[in-house]
């Protein structure tokens, strides 16, 4: 069998790197490719280095560049015992290039989309060649990659790259399959990627699991499996609802709403590249290896016995309204709101219209909630209409594949909620009928998820 494995951040730095060694050892018998993230904290750490670098902070970053490199030779150490020639030769390399980029952008005092990504990169390079260091120093045959080195070749949209999945898919088996057929693991830096031109792309935060489903389906592999610090999908977020349980098995449909809604186990893309191909994908616990964990498959064998599986919550978010009287038959104006919105690029993540057409509206990250509405007011403030801006407020979700086509669930939520004593401001539901969203004051949001959670998941489990 070929599995492809992410090891997470976290993992890593709680128990370094061996810990990659002491898993792939219970796998003798399949091949292997491994990919990486940057150690914890190293992303947002390389990020305000941009940004001090761009503000001609110079100090800080010479600072920051003897901490950075310093950080990783202990990683090094921890891993291994001790500090390969071969690998302090790679990484003094790589100190080099990152220093040269951060100077660059510091004299220069400007930080383009590419700068930013490339600078970001080298979180995940500096992981992957540790990570293969210590895969050698316990007697494996291992090879460092980039994403680019790998072959995922993507679009130019700098910080949310797409891979090119055509062109993708021959370089990653023109340069995985051989490596692998030689007995040698591949040991890849996920999140990254680069252009046809050989210019260093980044996929997103949490691109790494996006990586590891782009090399599978490349690949052809058997099986994804994500390693974090957690033991797959709960059905709640624990530090909320303690009683909260791990989920063994959800579909494809499932996994992508949950993602989308903001759970943290899943990049919002990282299924479209194996869908197709059914590649089925674990997601299990470095720290709890013995736990099956969630797996995600087209099609479940083993039923949950609730028909919603997951109650989750987004915090920082806005809502934006627009109400009036005066809207009533007046054709466009919903178009002119939602377009407003959209001209300096900001994300609608729920919308609702009232069918007696008095009011329309929408929820933005919180971040954007400002802008948004003075956009909006720009245009339609003039008009004899009500702008209303809502910063405080939480977006709550049920979610699961047993809701469709089953009478009475939004019935025992909005009951369980206003048992609870929560007013809910606004209902949204997809028609996939896999979820239904709705907002709450933010100061309710923990209420209404401990009540959903009762209300289905803990009834259903204990009752």
């Amino acid at each position: 069998m070929l599995r492809v494995m992410k090891f997470g951040g976290t993992s890593v730095k709680e128990v370094g790197y061996v810990t990659i060694f002491d898993i792939i050892s219970n796998f003798k018998h399949d091949d292997v490719v491994i990919v990486v993230s940057a150690l914890k904290g190293v992303t947002d750490a390389l990020l305000e280095a941009t940004r001090r670098a761009e503000s001609g902070e110079g100090k800080w970053i010479e600072d920051f560049l003897g901490e950075f490199k310093k950080q990783h030779i202990l990683a090094a150490i921890e891993s291994i015992g001790n500090f390969p020639p071969r690998l302090k030769e790679r990484l003094s390399k790589a100190d080099q290039e990152l220093e040269q980029a951060l100077h660059g952008i510091l004299h220069l005092r400007e930080a383009s989309p590419h700068s930013a990504d490339y600078v970001v990169s080298f979180g995940e390079r500096y992981s992957a060649e540790i990570a293969a260091a210590t895969l050698v120093s316990n007697g494996l045959d291992a090879r460092p990659f980039t994403g680019g080195e790998a072959g995922i070749i993507t679009d130019d949209r700098f910080g949310e790259a797409k891979p090119i999945i055509d062109i993708t898919s021959e370089k990653v088996k023109e340069k995985m399959l051989p490596l692998l057929k030689g007995g040698t693991i591949p040991v890849v830096g996920g999140f990254t990627g680069m252009t046809i031109d050989g210019i260093v792309t980044t996929l997103g935060r949490g691109g790494s699991d996006y990586t590891a489903t782009i090399l599978a389906r490349a690949l052809h592999a058997d099986e994804v499996i994500i390693w974090s610090d957690v033991d797959g999908i709960l059905t709640a977020d624990p530090k909320i609802v303690p009683e909260a349980v791990t989920i063994p098995e959800i579909t494809y449909a499932e996994a992508m709403e949950m993602a989308v809604l903001g759970a943290k186990s899943l990049h919002p893309r990282v299924l479209e590249p194996i869908i197709d191909e059914r590649i089925p994908v674990k997601l299990k616990n470095t720290f709890n290896p013995k736990h099956e964990g969630t797996l995600i498959v087209d099609r479940i064998s083993r039923p949950f016995p609730s028909v919603v599986k997951v109650i989750s919550m987004i915090r920082d978010v806005g809502m934006l309204a627009i109400r009036g009287a005066s809207m009533v038959g007046e054709p466009g104006t919903a178009a002119r709101f939602l377009n407003k919105i959209a001209e300096p690029k900001i994300n609608l993540m729920m919308i609702s219209q009232s069918a007696s057409e008095t009011n329309i509206c929408v929820v933005v990250r919180r971040q954007f909630l400002e802008k948004a509405y003075e956009v909006v007011n720009e245009d339609l403030g003039r008009d004899a209409k009500r702008l209303e801006m809502e910063p405080d407020i939480s977006v709550i979700a049920a979610l699961g594949e047993g809701m469709k086509g089953t009478p009475g669930v939004a019935a025992r939520m909005f009951k369980a909620v206003a048992d609870a004593g929560i007013n809910v401001r606004m209902v949204s539901s997809g028609s996939s009928e896999l979820n239904i969203s709705f907002v709450v004051k933010e100061t309710d949001g923990i209420g209404a998820v401990k009540a959903l959670h009762r209300e289905f998941i803990e009834g259903a489990i204990h009752g």
